[in-house]
């Protein structure tokens, strides 16, 4: 990992396997990671662009899903995986998740021949922005830039525009970060405000309702700033699973009791995560000069150190050879 300031000068390089052997970083493509798993399915198990309009709740415990494409499906478990949006969350009682006061450019460099950089982390600092770029193939270089904004401002799709903005936030910077965001294909290229939702305990709605539950950022959206939101999601998923598992091959125990138990078991994780992916942001985000100067200078090349910074990933699944259907 390597961490500069705006004018290219670095502050503080760090190697995983020096500073704690217990971490380290694997960067992978969503697309690549979503395919993978959806590949261990069933053919014709997954049923894209069917977008939920509708819930109902029968006498006998089922649920009616109606799809804005008119299908309808009626299910004895609903597991909502549905994103930050997620209507499943909404008919459920939970508030819309909340903008933090920082926007996101994000894209994806292809090289076609191979790109010239080294497997690692890079991240520039400046001032109320900052951005970063990490290898997630041979050929493919992950970039974002977070800025800071009172307001989510307009929706933008033009990748042209989008483009346009993010180059003329970073004019000034290292070159690099200007010719991933050239390099993007239009469909990689976007802009986010960045958002989350804090579960207050005996305040939040629970993770589930009867035989419906909710996985990942459909629960509990949390900003990138860790870089655990799809992480949080897959070790949801590992855990409900098991919880499945043990409540169909153990009577007595019952799906609600599963749901239950796996809203327990994952909040005491969940909710500081999300706090403190919050309180990462605000201070990444600084804009007083002195105190970035402060950071820049002392705070990052002197006191911080990876271990700590990286133990909110030390999360342990267990086997995934223990369950079973």
């Amino acid at each position: 990992m390597v961490v500069k300031s705006e004018d290219g000068r670095e502050l503080r390089s760090f190697r995983f396997k020096d500073e704690d052997e217990s971490q380290e970083v694997r960067a992978v493509e969503r697309r690549i990671l979503l395919e993978t798993l959806a590949n261990q399915l069933p053919t014709e198990a997954v049923h894209f662009s069917s977008g939920l309009e509708k819930i109902e709740t029968s006498e006998n415990g089922e649920t009616l899903l109606k799809l804005k494409d008119g299908n309808q499906l009626l299910a004895k478990i609903v597991i909502g995986c549905d994103g930050i949006r997620s209507p499943v969350a909404k008919w459920m009682g939970f508030s819309e998740p909340k903008y933090v006061g920082h926007c996101a450019f994000r894209g994806l460099g292809v090289y076609s021949n191979g790109h010239p950089f080294e497997p690692r982390v890079n991240y520039v600092y400046g001032r109320g922005l900052r951005a970063g770029y990490v290898p997630v193939s041979p050929t493919k270089v992950y970039w974002f830039i977070c800025f800071n904004s009172p307001s989510p401002g307009p929706k933008i799709t033009n990748p042209s525009e989008l483009r346009k903005q993010a180059k003329e936030l970073i004019r000034n910077w290292p070159s690099e970060l200007l010719n991933l965001i050239d390099l993007s294909p239009d469909e990689t290229v976007s802009k986010t405000p960045l958002v989350d939702r804090w579960l207050w305990p005996a305040i939040s709605p629970s993770a589930s309702t009867g035989r419906i539950v909710l996985v990942g950022d459909a629960w509990h959206p949390m900003t990138p700033n860790l870089g655990q939101g799809a992480c949080c999601a897959l070790e949801d998923s590992v855990v409900l699973a098991r919880k499945l598992a043990n409540a169909i091959n153990s009577e007595p125990a019952s799906i609600e009791d599963a749901f239950r138990s796996y809203g327990s078991e994952r909040w005491p994780r969940i909710f500081p995560l999300t706090i403190r992916a919050n309180l990462v942001g605000s201070l990444l985000q600084w804009e007083d000069p002195i105190v970035c100067s402060v950071r820049n200078n002392i705070i990052i090349p002197k006191l911080v150190r990876l271990g700590p910074i990286m133990e909110h990933t030390n999360f342990d699944c267990e086997s995934l050879m223990k369950t079973n259907f």
